[in-house]
């Protein structure tokens, strides 16, 4: 199942940034783990924001919910899911 991830990001001005540093190289190190499996297909910043769009490439609702929950920085985010469907005139065959 495809779906649209939006991620807007609050660190806490008052987190010490030796903790904010190495909470952010954990989500980095997660992130391209599942970028790699695949199951984060795409991602991109959001200009001007500390935010970004995602597609995910998983097997359920639930799955998506544990690697979502699973993000280091998971407790400073705000998430918005929408589930995707292929599009019926769509030519490409390898978006569903």
């Amino acid at each position: 199942m495809l779906f649209h991830v939006r991620m807007d990001v609050r660190i806490p001005r008052d987190l010490p940034a030796d903790e904010a540093a190495e909470i952010l190289a954990r989500e980095k190190a997660y992130s391209q783990e599942l970028q790699a499996s695949g199951k984060w297909r795409h991602i991109w910043r959001l200009a001007g924001e500390y935010a970004n769009f995602s597609i995910f490439d998983v097997r359920d609702n639930t799955e998506l919910h544990e690697i979502l929950v699973g993000l280091p920085l998971f407790k400073f985010m705000e998430i918005q899911v929408t589930p995707l469907l292929r599009h019926p005139s769509s030519i490409r065959e390898d978006d569903s």
